[in-house]
């Protein structure tokens, strides 16, 4: 190789390593990690911290193991749609359909258990996994790269979210709960705390009623007739009148359609709609009538 060969192949080189080690420590904000295993040695454990309610990390060519301490700035009092605070923090991770060359554990005190397996190519979607921290208690993610010859198409990827115990009811991961408590109806003090806690409220009917079975759900399709609030654009049409939207809530509670005006409300689980308190809408309305009547509503609510 001529002298200008040498001096090219090392700039590349020079170029590679800067690139890798950029890649390696990118992070846009603390919210989300994304970066490299080529720059770490084999057996090394890369330590990153987190400080969001929500966000991604993708983990490319992975090799050798990362540690992830999620630190979110939640408020200092987690309250449920009861107006109970137990400090219980709920986290789920949903793994990207292409997650390969990795394993993830939750570390809790120092033991491990596996949430994610490496996934082989006919291997069926990974499902959602969710776990749950005490005040006080120790816990992060470890990722533990598995040796492959070829780490050229393995990315480690998911999201994650940490919501305070109230989302314990919500949660997609359902061999966390218990299916009599998650189709539980609400009492009337909850429906009201749901109201003004929700990341949507709205009023319709059911069309029809679908299964997920990846999330192995139920889906709701819902023609919502009005939209008081939503965090996302869940509820979407063209007509003045009505939009359509999904709602997801677990297989176990046996939801059915039929005729009635329903109040809606729940969560949004990385980027779907979640159901909690469904009323039917006459029976909210008499709640609402009798909490404002004796100034125990938490918040207002334009009721028809």
């Amino acid at each position: 190789m001529s002298a200008l060969g040498v001096w090219i192949n090392a700039v590349w080189i020079l170029l590679f390593a800067i690139f890798d080690v950029a890649l390696s420590n990118y992070s846009e904000d603390q919210c989300s990690w994304r970066g490299s295993g080529l720059s770490q040695q084999q057996g090394s454990v890369e330590q990153i911290s987190l400080h969001c309610s929500e966000g991604t990390l993708d983990w490319l060519y992975p090799k050798g193991a990362l540690r992830l301490t999620l630190s979110p700035r939640l408020p200092s009092v987690a309250v449920g749609p009861g107006g109970s605070s137990s400090g219980l923090i709920t986290a789920c991770v949903k793994p990207s359909e292409q997650f390969h060359g990795a394993q993830l554990y939750l570390e809790r005190d120092g033991v491990l258990e596996l949430l994610v397996g490496d996934r082989l190519e006919s291997s069926p979607p990974p499902r959602v996994r969710c776990f749950s921290r005490l005040p006080g208690e120790r816990v992060a993610l470890f990722l533990q790269a598995t040796p492959h010859q070829d780490i050229s198409r393995r990315i480690a990827s998911f999201r994650y979210e940490l919501r305070g115990d109230w989302t314990a009811r919500l949660s997609l991961d359902s061999n966390t709960i218990s299916s009599e408590d998650a189709c539980r109806p609400c009492n009337n003090t909850e429906i009201l705390m749901a109201v003004c806690t929700s990341d949507f409220v709205v009023r319709g009917n059911i069309r029809s009623v679908a299964e997920d079975e990846n999330l192995r759900a139920a889906v709701i399709k819902v023609s919502a007739t009005r939209v008081f609030r939503q965090k996302y654009a869940l509820f979407t049409g063209n007509s003045r009148l009505t939009s359509k939207g999904e709602i997801r809530t677990l297989l176990q509670c046996g939801v059915k359609p039929g005729p009635g005006s329903f109040l809606f409300t729940g969560r949004v689980h990385f980027g779907e709609a979640w159901l909690g308190c469904a009323p039917r809408y006459k029976d909210f309305q008499r709640a609402y009538t009798i909490a404002k009547a004796a100034q125990q509503i938490p918040c207002e609510l334009p009721v028809d």
